[in-house]
């Protein structure tokens, strides 16, 4: 896992041998390797750690695309919130939807492997064994959309904006990992390493950068990487911004002129002549508007809306699909997320009483229509998901660790969610267990009625929540302080705008948060510091508890050491133990499935990626359908 940027998609795993009837170790033999030559240099059309790649390099498209899919037509998308920027890369302001289509890298990673990567802009690299350098040769026919040609300049430029102007966490951790950047010619280009760190993530990182014009950018010294605008960096991707009214819409046009069309990595890909994205106060609003018309298709997440909302005419009539496709990633660690820096998340005592009044099978059956999961694990569903007590490969690992490794975790079972009565939001048994555990961790009940601890200070817990949440999610955590607040917490909701939501949330201004920012994980690497590592816990956008655990911290850094799929697969089992046993998220539930809702114009290849719903650039508009619904009056 490299380094996250804003936009950028975290490759993740469910049900791994279910999805694709292999494990890691079989993929690995039946690859097509890297061609090493003399002295130890690789030469390849594409990069993974291990060396397999699925793809040869004469490949002619993607499994999971439809090389012929018709191109043309809208696709029409809602966002609830406000925007104010159309700058993805800065932490500041809000940034419209889908920027990041507009910008091509040298490799990009397919939605049927687990970190394997393949030309884009770049149409071959080489690098030495050890990955202390790796050279990109870039394509001379790519281009950007003002007709000036991409070059080694510019990837070089790409790279050190982000280093001096990107995100701190991200720009911490490339700045350590690059020593240098250099353009070898016009199209070629080089980094060197640092050898003192891991190997993990450096050719995938830097060559995973979004590609921007330099000539753009110094044309104006106030364009900047870390500041919000609504002037749009010049980038060489398949879409272009076409036009925008703030807080009301963004449109994107395909490039007819875009120069990676015929690639065989983009081969059926893309297959859209707008994507239009319409943007709504609340859920509310956004709903009636898809029943309307004024959008077409829709990603549902509202259990109750996917439950009770789809019985409108259009539906019955056929002119909407309601479509559950099966999700193969495994679950977003998503749940109520600790703010660690507050004093009173100190003790992991405290985090685990207050995590008692959390009755999830409630919400599910009460709010959710019981269509969620209980979650244990981040990586859920997975064979790396931690059991019970380590055994084997994870126990060896560990116990290489040392005594940063606590004696309980040889020992003792994984972390567990646990369970509540379904049919009482307020489980008296759990609730009195809470009561119990903050009386023991000196926050007895006090003046009020309210627990406080021996300076008098309240066990105070405010979660703020965006005004555009859905439903259900927004109910759940009200229905969620109130048994705090019955337990003496003076516990708080606190429903404020998207904007404020936010800032607040950048600037870590609350004691607890519903998250969905950490990720799951099936391969290792530098994103893995920038969720969940110490270095960058103080400021990463990606880690919003601000956790600094040296166990954590331990297990990642030998993750980096491993050498082959067995050892990696035991370092990742033995992290998901370890981020359990730190108890800093409340898990909820998960929905193992996309729900869909669109048009009777969209259509998918018959085998979807296991990884990705693709519906921004694997699917495709069926005109004959378009015209139809157009002809009966279901479409504008």
């Amino acid at each position: 896992m490299k380094p996250v940027l804003p936009g950028a998609r975290v490759l993740s795993i469910r049900h791994w041998a279910t999805a694709l009837g292999l494990s890691a170790a079989i993929m690995a033999v039946q690859a097509v390797p890297a061609t090493a030559d003399e002295g130890d240099i690789i030469r390849s059309h594409g990069y993974s750690y291990f060396g397999n790649l699925d793809y040869p390099a004469d490949y002619t498209h993607l499994n999971y695309v439809n090389p012929d899919a018709p191109k043309g037509g809208e696709l029409s998308l809602a966002a609830s919130g406000t925007f104010d920027s159309l700058n993805p890369y800065s932490r500041k302001g809000r940034a419209g939807a889908l920027t990041t289509l507009q910008y091509d890298r040298l490799i990009e990673s397919t939605d049927d492997s687990v970190g394997q990567y393949y030309g884009v802009l770049a149409e071959s690299l080489e690098y030495d064994a050890d990955r202390n350098w790796v050279i990109f040769h870039l394509r001379p026919e790519a281009t950007f959309w003002d007709g000036t040609p991409v070059t080694a300049e510019d990837v070089v430029y790409s790279h050190r904006l982000f280093i001096e102007q990107g995100l701190p966490s991200y720009a911490q951790a490339v700045g350590r990992m690059v020593t240098g950047a250099e353009a070898l010619d016009t199209h070629t280009v080089k980094f060197t390493f640092n050898p003192d760190l891991t190997a993990r993530s450096r050719i995938e990182t830097v060559g995973s950068t979004p590609v921007f014009s330099k000539a753009w950018f110094e044309a104006d010294p106030s364009r900047r990487l870390d500041e919000p605008r609504l002037e749009v960096a010049v980038g060489s991707g398949p879409y272009k911004l076409d036009s925008y009214d703030i807080n009301r819409r963004i449109v994107y046009k395909r490039r007819d002129d875009y120069w990676g069309k015929d690639l065989p990595f983009n081969k059926g890909r893309f297959n859209y002549d707008s994507i239009r994205v319409e943007y709504f106060a609340d859920q509310t609003a956004a709903f009636e508007a898809f029943k309307a018309g004024e959008y077409t298709f829709r990603i549902e997440s509202d259990p109750k809306l996917w439950a009770t909302g789809y019985d409108f005419p259009k539906v019955a009539q056929g002119y909407v699909v309601k479509d559950a496709i099966p999700d193969g990633s495994p679950p977003t660690p998503s749940g109520f997320v600790f703010n660690l820096a507050r004093p009173q998340f100190a003790d992991k005592n405290v985090r685990k009483a207050l995590a008692l009044a959390f009755n999830f099978e409630w919400a599910n059956e009460s709010l959710l229509y019981g269509l969620n999961s209980p979650r244990d694990s981040f990586i859920e569903g997975t064979p790396l998901e931690a059991k019970d007590v380590p055994q084997g490969a994870e126990l060896e690992f560990l116990k290489s660790l040392g005594d940063v490794v606590p004696p309980e975790l040889l020992t003792q079972p994984v972390e567990t969610v646990h369970q509540s009565n379904p049919a009482r939001l307020n489980d008296r048994r759990n609730l009195r267990k809470a009561a119990k555990l903050l009386d023991e961790a000196g926050w007895p009940v006090g003046e009020g009625n309210v627990r406080r601890n021996a300076q008098g200070q309240t066990l105070r817990v405010n979660i703020p929540y965006p005004s555009n949440l859905p439903t259900s999610t927004a109910t759940m955590i009200e229905t969620f302080v109130q048994n705090l607040q019955a337990i003496g917490v003076d516990a708080t909701a606190e429903k404020v705008d998207p904007a404020q939501y936010t800032l607040r949330s950048r600037e870590r201004d609350y004691d607890m948060v519903y998250s969905t920012r950490y990720g799951a994980f099936l391969s290792t690497g530098g994103g893995l510091s920038q969720m969940y590592g110490s270095k960058e816990a103080a400021f990463s956008l990606f880690n919003p508890a601000g956790l600094v655990s040296p166990l954590v911290d331990a297990i990642i850094e030998a993750s980096f050491a491993t050498t082959n799929q067995t050892e990696q697969d035991a370092a990742l089992m033995a992290l998901d133990r370890a981020l359990r046993y730190e108890f800093f998220i409340i898990p909820d539930g998960y929905i193992a499935e996309y729900w869909t809702a669109y048009y009777d114009m969209y259509e998918y290849p018959e085998q979807l990626p296991p990884y990705s719903l693709g519906y921004l650039d694997l699917w495709w508009i069926n005109p004959e359908k378009e015209a139809a619904l157009k002809a009966e009056g279901a479409l504008r």
